[in-house]
């Protein structure tokens, strides 16, 4: 049978079955509750099977999807939520304390302390998987210290701080110690806390003391 026989019997033959289509209306379900069992368990002591029971949803489906826990996590972790940092609404209130000390609520607090116990119990696998490592970064780190990039910008444009400032070193202290904070020293990141880091060191790192 030549190439073109071939060719021409492919084209006649009814295509193969593919299996039951994946279903993706959960997936959104599915990746949060891997991320409330990260947060409690962390990676080594996280099951499939609890996911599952926690998603109200099939372990079978959850193969389906994704194969391996690894990639389970890899994709719940890109997919964490940022509600609290919304780049059209930041506040502005004129000076650059006003608008560190404004971004400070409670659903921020409390979405961030989530955010990096998911981290803590990942720990194990970060530093063997470089794509988590950088899932991680995009979803927990960026955000905030791009925020407080727009804050810097904003300060020197009025003329509040000198335009030498080093604005990428800054827009990284508060989320570098937050981190650490959270995950090496196991302290909760309150109000008390942010106010504190932006008044004795965000504030003099930029050559402004704080207000009285």
């Amino acid at each position: 049978m030549t190439q073109l026989d071939l060719d021409e019997r492919r084209s006649t033959e009814p295509p193969a079955k593919l299996g039951r289509p994946l279903d993706v209306t959960r997936d959104a379900d599915i990746l949060d509750a891997a991320l409330d069992v990260l947060a409690e368990e962390g990676f080594d002591g996280m099951t499939i099977d609890m996911v599952a029971a926690r998603a109200k949803a099939g372990k079978a489906t959850l193969y389906r999807r994704w194969p391996s826990k690894t990639e389970l996590v890899i994709d719940a972790v890109a997919c964490m939520k940022n509600s609290d940092l919304n780049f059209e609404d930041l506040p502005d209130t004129g000076t650059l304390r006003g608008d560190l000390v404004a971004m400070i609520k409670p659903p921020t607090i409390r979405d961030a302390e989530k955010k990096l116990r998911v981290m803590a119990g990942l720990i194990s696998l970060i530093a063997r998987n470089p794509e988590l490592a950088e899932a991680a970064r995009v979803a927990v780190i960026a955000p905030r210290a791009e925020i407080n990039r727009t804050f810097l910008q904003r300060a020197i444009d009025r003329g509040e701080i000198s335009p030498d400032v080093d604005i990428a070193m800054v827009s990284n202290i508060s989320p570098s110690m937050v981190t650490y904070r959270t995950m090496m020293l196991a302290k909760p990141v309150d109000r008390e806390f942010l106010i504190s880091l932006i008044d004795k060191i965000i504030l003099p790192s930029v050559g402004l003391g704080a207000a009285a």
